[in-house]
């Protein structure tokens, strides 16, 4: 029985319920999941649609994107899943889909304003996106250094990989990350949610001003403060 059996059954899981939440069609998507201190992580194999995958289909690669087990060549964005690991440790699991609103977004290179309390539920601020990937970078590793252009925009905008786990990568689309796979995927559904209600706020009144920062404050730390009470202890 393989070492490995419970982390690719656990990304698997996470990978199906990318097509459950509508977040992809075919093989528009991807879920990585590691376990907390191991150099390797699981993740869904290229090319494979999601009516077709199979838990013994989940790759084990290190953090080279090697393989480490599997039969199946591991996801063409596994380096860009492997930069962020490397650098963030409490990394437990990241996902990449090609969402409808989210997309949007991304190929208008815009950050996602923060109109509402739904959102500010999540993040405190706007949602980032990246600079336009440079020719440079294009003809390198495409991959990798798609990690090191949400790398650089978090480190330009100052923004917490704890605080904010999602971003839009400029002409391409989202990526959301969490301690677990499950957070990740819930963090990816939540991202399409929020970009769905800024385009219809922004069509509604395209005058919509950012939400007032008392609201911003009190909807955040009521969820992420250290006196939080929202849900259960």
């Amino acid at each position: 029985m393989s070492r490995y059996k419970e982390l690719k059954e656990r990304c698997y899981r996470s990978n199906m319920e990318i097509p459950e939440k509508g977040l992809a069609i075919y093989t528009f998507g991807n879920v990585s999941a590691r376990n907390p201190g191991e150099d390797v992580f699981a993740i869904k194999p290229s090319g494979v649609s999601y009516d077709e995958l199979k838990p013994d289909d989940i790759v084990i690669v290190d953090m080279e994107g090697h393989s480490v087990e599997g039969d199946l060549r591991p996801s063409s964005d596994t380096m860009t899943h492997a930069v962020l690991y490397r650098t963030y440790a409490g990394l437990g699991g990241i996902v990449h889909t090609h969402s409808t609103y989210a997309v949007a977004w991304a190929q208008a290179k815009r950050a996602v304003p923060i109109y509402g309390t739904t959102h500010a539920d999540h993040l405190a601020g706007n949602i980032p996106v990246t600079e336009v990937m440079s020719d440079q970078m294009i003809k390198g590793d495409y991959e990798e250094q798609t990690g090191y252009q949400i790398l650089n925009a978090l480190k330009d905008q100052k923004l917490s990989v704890e605080e904010v786990q999602m971003i839009l990568v400029a002409s391409h689309g989202p990526f959301t990350w969490g301690s677990t796979p499950e957070k990740a995927v819930y963090n990816a559904a939540v991202l399409e949610e929020l970009c769905r209600m800024a385009l219809f706020t922004e069509q509604i009144n395209p005058d919509a001003g950012r939400m007032k920062q008392a609201l911003i404050d009190k909807h955040y730390m009521r969820k992420h403060g250290k006196d939080a009470y929202y849900g259960q202890s």
